[in-house]
């Protein structure tokens, strides 16, 4: 193992300045080189398609209806639009820290340390969570192994792999994204042949749960927009890609093709699965908490839904857990890199892998899993409220970041950008005022808005840290 030298107050990837100076990287992390194009368009495939989609779409199609095609078609373009803003910086700047790093380039010290350590608590909390939910589902397979015994030998395995060379992270990504996204191709295929009547014992669905039962909307637009609240924050886990791209042996090239396909087909998974799944059954049948995927395999006579699914959700969890833990060791090393969080955190093996961040973040991640067994419904909630809400305030420092850093790069290297973001600056102004709007309607919403004040709070004072900081260098003359 070596350490690697920090420039205090440089970036990740190459001098650096909040000024119109080295905007495009220069030169490469000491990281390994270990991620193969299949693993980085696996990795966004199978990034967002996870527990949220499998059983947490039922949430949202009680409260929209039919409409929830909707809500996925403006939550997902909305995400689209951001994973676009991002692979055009990423592509043209790649980095270990991503949309920490653009951050620090377009705003100053400030803003890559908040947006870093807010990811990076976001990750470290939420991977409590499926850790938990994993455990959960083998504890009932197996119920003479505790609940944490599960969850016990889930982080020792994935801190392992994460400890090894990169490319074992990748291999984990790569099959465990295949799985879930043949899963979902299979779904649609026998779900598409019921609604036609192909199957044996099945009758054309036709329009009737579509236009009965209320209509289309039977909660009007504002069921639509209760199910844009429900099913926006089910697309985070994107950004990792761009994270991961840092580790490949073309990042500009591998970004570019990564997010190309992974947003597409991810909007087809999703609306797609949406269409299908009211179209088969009565909306009004859907309860919040149950997989309506479970509930169409049923209705259609496929033996066994429930487990199928239940072996489904498990790999979601388990490829989420893992993800989170590389994306998380990679953004505090970042940090450390460019004098953010300390020093120790730089040592890498002889591989590139930075051990002692994978170490924080996965000691951290104990710690979130204990309050989680223990205290679910106090301590652990408020932690969890307190970064519900944190991926609105990451997507909005990355459209800023790309307002910023568009011109910069088009001025001074303009054959990096390989991938450039459609119709700027105004989508991205569009994308703004849509993250706005959905701020606006927590706020406004009495489920979602105490995890928007919990999570205001968070942010709140993570900027107050970064503010401090940059004050006291000021004065030290930095």
């Amino acid at each position: 193992m070596h350490d690697v030298p920090t420039r205090t107050g440089d970036t990740s990837s190459g001098a650096v300045s909040s000024g119109s100076s080295g905007a495009v990287a220069g030169e490469r992390e000491p990281l390994s080189a270990g991620l193969k194009q299949r693993h980085l368009t696996m990795l966004g495939l199978g990034g967002v398609i996870g527990a949220g989609l499998f059983v947490g779409s039922g949430a949202g199609i009680a409260v929209a209806g039919p409409g929830i095609v909707l809500s996925y078609l403006i939550a997902g373009a909305l995400a689209m639009l951001v994973m676009r803003m991002l692979g055009e910086m990423s592509a043209a700047m790649p980095a270990s820290g991503a949309f920490s790093v653009h951050a620090e380039r377009a705003l100053g010290r400030w803003a890559g340390f908040s947006v870093g350590w807010l990811y990076w608590f976001l990750l470290v909390v939420v991977l409590a969570v499926e850790a938990t939910g994993a455990a959960q589902i083998a504890h009932g397979w197996v119920p003479a192994v505790p609940q944490w015994g599960w969850v016990l030998l889930f982080m020792v395995v994935f801190t392992v792999a994460n400890l090894s060379a990169v490319k074992n992270f990748g291999e984990f990504e790569f099959w465990f994204a295949t799985l879930k996204v043949t899963a979902i191709v299979l779904f649609l295929g026998l779900s598409v042949l019921a609604v036609f009547g192909v199957l044996p014992d099945t009758e054309p669905a036709g329009l009737s749960n579509l236009t009965g039962h209320g209509g289309l909307l039977p909660h009007g637009w504002g069921g639509v927009v209760s199910g844009v609240l429900a099913v926006v924050f089910a697309f985070g886990g994107l950004e990792v890609v761009t994270i991961a791209a840092a580790e490949s042996d073309d990042p500009a090239r591998a970004v570019g093709r990564a997010v190309r396909s992974a947003v597409w087909r991810i909007l087809f998974f999703y609306v797609g699965s949406m269409v299908v799944i009211v179209t088969l059954l009565p909306w009004s049948s859907m309860e919040p908490g149950k997989s309506p995927y479970v509930a169409v395999l049923d209705s259609i006579g496929v033996p066994g839904a429930g487990q199928i699914m239940n072996i489904v959700v498990f790999v979601a969890l388990l490829s989420a857990l893992n993800a989170n833990l590389y994306g998380s060791s990679r953004m505090v090393f970042s940090l450390a890199e460019r004098g953010e969080a300390p020093r120790a955190l730089l040592t890498v093996s002889g591989g590139g892998v930075p051990r002692r961040a994978v170490l924080a973040s996965v000691a951290f991640g104990f710690v979130s899993v204990l309050l989680n067994l223990e205290w679910p419904d106090s301590v652990f909630l408020y932690m969890l409220n307190a970064v519900g809400a944190v991926l609105l305030f990451v997507w909005g420092l990355i459209a800023v970041s790309q307002l910023r850093l568009r011109p910069r790069i088009e001025r001074e290297a303009p054959g990096k950008l390989a991938l450039r973001m459609w119709a700027f600056p105004y989508l991205t102004w569009a994308a703004l005022a849509a993250m706005g709007a959905v701020l606006v309607l927590m706020l406004t919403d009495d489920t979602a808005r105490p995890q928007l004040l919990w999570s205001a709070g968070a942010t709140g004072a993570v900027l107050l840290v970064a503010g401090l900081r940059e004050l006291r260098e000021r004065r030290a003359g930095r």
